[in-house]
């Protein structure tokens, strides 16, 4: 697997519970190889004004190939009105990384196994 070829998507939740959730459940639909959480202050405009927020942003490492059923997955289960879902390309990785993101995730349209 080429480098270029995995990606890591973004999006923000705003407690610990529902991060835990939508990683554990991505990585178990072998949609993202894993998902790393961590705490992060957000400040947006949002409803007329302008919002302070604590929250949990999650990055799941995966490949482009299942990023439209990552996104989708995500969308499914987001507790916001209007999640950020985003995705950035990895330019380098480590042969023996990529190949564990590759082999980690399904092939987009399969069916994943039961864990």
């Amino acid at each position: 697997m080429q480098a270029a070829e995995l990606i890591a998507v973004y999006t923000t939740v705003a407690d610990d519970a529902a991060a835990q959730a939508l990683a554990r459940d991505a990585v178990a639909a072998r949609l993202a190889a894993c998902v790393q959480i961590e705490p992060i202050h957000s400040v947006y405009a949002w409803g007329g004004a302008i919002q302070s927020e604590p929250e949990q942003r999650l990055v799941f490492k995966t490949t482009r190939a299942m990023y439209a059923e990552l996104e989708h997955f995500i969308l499914q289960r987001h507790p916001y009105e209007l999640p950020a879902v985003h995705a950035v390309p990895v330019a380098l990785a480590s042969p023996a990384y990529a190949a564990w993101v590759a082999q980690a995730v399904r092939v987009s349209g399969a069916v994943p196994e039961t864990p």
